[in-house]
């Protein structure tokens, strides 16, 4: 083992996390007023750029070979499975959080017009099932980019 190898696999790393975890350590160990805030601010803005540059400059490879990056950038070029995958991840996702919105706003308001009127039963319940469509809305996108892929 060369010592530019033992640079890269085991000190590099060990600096880039010294470098992240100095601005938690600066946090903790002083009073949080408004020139040390700065300060820590700073320093963790100039500890990203130093690991960013380190990243830049000394970037940490070799573990795979040429042939076989150039048979997985390959075979990626070729297929957009990756992309219809993600794409129905994302309509899930959303979906389901636009839905928690709704539900979270609508939820609350419905049952306080219940508690006061319970002939506003149905029409409570209609707002909150709008809100939960989101979800099945995004669900159905999701099965039709799936069909595609």
């Amino acid at each position: 083992m060369t010592i530019y190898e033992i640079l890269e696999i085991i000190i590099l790393p060990l600096l880039i996390v010294a470098l992240l975890a100095l601005p938690v350590y600066a946090a903790i160990t002083k009073k949080k007023s408004g020139k040390s805030m700065r300060r820590a601010m700073i320093t963790n803005l100039c500890a990203f750029a130093v690991v960013l540059l380190c990243a830049i400059a000394l970037p940490i490879g070799g573990f795979v070979s040429a042939e076989e990056a150039a048979e997985a950038t390959a075979a990626v070029a070729n297929s957009a499975a990756g992309l219809g995958y993600l794409a129905a991840g994302l309509s899930v996702g959303i979906g389901s959080i636009g839905c928690g919105i709704a539900v979270g706003n609508a939820a609350p308001a419905a049952i306080g017009a219940v508690a006061e009127e319970p002939k506003s039963f149905a029409k409570a319940l209609i707002f909150v099932a709008l809100g939960e469509g989101v979800a099945i809305y995004g669900v159905l996108i999701a099965i039709m980019i799936l069909s595609k892929v």
